[in-house]
């Protein structure tokens, strides 16, 4: 154990880190890592991008081609 604790803690990273999930009941399993991944996009605090003006005429434009 001492091993294993002393490699996770030497490669982790706050960029990269570990995350230790116990394996023997995979439903339980499942469900911790999608929280994970929820609380980890969560932090991303995405957004749409906005738009200039001229940059939503130019979309619109391609639109009415592709419509064609």
């Amino acid at each position: 154990m001492k091993a294993y604790a002393g490699c996770v803690s030497a490669t982790t990273t706050r960029d990269s880190p570990w995350y230790i999930v116990p394996a023997d009941d995979k439903a339980n399993a499942w469900l911790i890592i999608s929280q994970i991944i929820l609380n980890i996009l969560e932090e991303l605090k995405l957004d749409y991008p906005k738009l200039s003006k001229a940059h939503r005429k130019e979309l619109r434009a391609i639109r009415k081609l592709l419509e064609k």
